[in-house]
């Protein structure tokens, strides 16, 4: 039986670094948003968009908008904001931020593929474990969310340590992504020039 698979964009900060909506800015004629759903599509994946009070992107009709609920609290709150809309038939969630327009899909595949036999999976880079991208067992990362939000934690990176997590090493998962792009996130106007 093939497992569901849903993938969480986490699109609710600020872009406070970038001086504008971010999400928006134009790559290759689209706005980054929508760059970072068209690479989710060759995962078969509900796609949820976790955004922030009151915002309104453009999203394809199939992409559902979650807000999150408690507005600009960070990474782990916009989480558990999507983790509290699926559909209850979903079994792994991968979990990407809406600034990471180059996502290599054959590195998302072997992330859920490492649910098989844990509850989490990430990325490392020569600096060690990456929060994003993530992926999970939906129920556990629930629980964990709740109680480390519970605690004021605000740091999506607090999840891993929570959770019978794998952590990929850079020769494990570089094979499908030589350029190290997947890990690549857009902060700054001087970002998004460096990927172009």
């Amino acid at each position: 039986m093939t497992e569901r698979v849903a993938a969480i964009v986490l699109a609710g900060g600020r872009s406070s670094r970038f001086g504008r909506d971010k999400l928006a800015e134009p790559i290759d004629g689209k706005p980054m948003l929508e760059v970072v759903i068209d690479s989710l599509r060759p995962i078969p994946a509900d796609v949820i968009v976790v955004g922030a009070q009151g915002a309104a992107p453009a999203l394809p009709p199939d992409v559902k908008l979650a807000v999150d609920q408690a507005a600009f609290e960070g990474p782990l709150s916009g989480l558990a904001s999507g983790l509290a809309v699926l559909d209850p038939g979903i079994d792994q969630v991968l979990v990407v931020g809406g600034d990471m327009p180059s996502l290599v899909s054959a590195v998302l595949r072997r992330l859920l593929l490492e649910l098989a036999t844990h509850e989490a999976a990430v990325l490392a880079d020569d600096a060690g474990p990456r929060p994003l991208p993530m992926a999970v067992r939906p129920e556990p990362a629930r629980e964990a969310a709740e109680r480390l939000l519970a605690a004021g934690e605000r740091r999506l990176r607090a999840l891993i340590g929570e959770l019978d997590a794998v952590v990929l090493p850079p020769a494990t998962w570089q094979a499908d992504d030589p350029a190290v792009a997947t890990l690549r996130d857009i902060d700054t106007p001087g970002d998004l020039r460096s990927n172009a």
